[in-house]
């Protein structure tokens, strides 16, 4: 049997946790071992940007925040599996690794 990597990242957190919760069903309805939806830390890309357009005036700025929160599933699959959760639909805000390990 091999072992499944997938990794599972976005800027919205209810779709990655939707997308995360259907990889699981599908395993579970397989029948296969798995460890799943581990939360990895959350990346937070921040921009400060000053409030005013010309340069006059106190300096004052805005700080504008991207959080992208990563999730793990590690699944003990065979082919049939994978083909399952190929076939689950993925928003375009979520992004998905899928690696495979002897």
């Amino acid at each position: 049997m091999q072992k499944a990597r997938i990794k599972l990242t976005s800027p919205d957190y209810k779709q990655l946790t939707e997308i995360a919760n259907r990889i699981l069903e599908v395993a579970e309805r397989t029948g296969v071992k798995h460890s799943g939806a581990i939360p990895l830390p959350t990346k937070k890309l921040i921009v400060p940007t000053r409030k005013s357009p010309c340069g006059g005036g106190t300096e004052t700025y805005e700080r504008w925040q991207l959080r992208i929160h990563k999730r793990l599933v590690d699944i003990e699959a065979d082919e049939r599996t994978l083909r399952r959760i190929m076939r689950v639909e993925i928003p375009e805000a979520v992004h998905v690794e899928i690696e495979l390990k002897e």
